[in-house]
């Protein structure tokens, strides 16, 4: 059995930085309110019906790091990517607590803090 990982907004802002693969499992609503900038939306439901989606958006030669609102979405799909051979780390509290550490979201043509 693969154990869940998850990492906090300062590993996932470095990792982000540095060119990671962000994957928003959010539905599109959530995402289109606000999400990590750079995060591309995936979610949780296309993913779960159809897992072969994921090869078309994430590469497998990087960490990817998962986020839904919470953390709660991002910890199954983290483990559906993980079981598929992919790096895959959940981002601990979700875009909640990015934004409540101070981090800007996008959504649209706004950026909000």
């Amino acid at each position: 059995m693969l154990e869940m990982r998850e990492v906090s907004m300062t590993e996932v802002e470095k990792a982000r930085t540095a060119g990671a693969v962000v994957i928003d499992v959010g539905d599109v609503e959530e995402y289109d309110r606000g999400h990590i900038p750079g995060a591309a939306s995936l979610p949780l439901g296309d993913l779960s019906r159809d897992l072969s989606v994921a090869s078309c958006q994430i590469r497998r030669d990087a960490p990817v790091f998962v986020v839904c609102a919470a953390g709660n979405r991002s910890l199954i799909a983290a483990g559906m990517l993980m079981h598929a051979g992919y790096d895959a780390f959940s981002v601990r509290g979700g875009t909640r607590a990015w934004v409540k550490a101070g981090n800007a979201v996008v959504g649209g043509d706004h950026v909000r803090y």
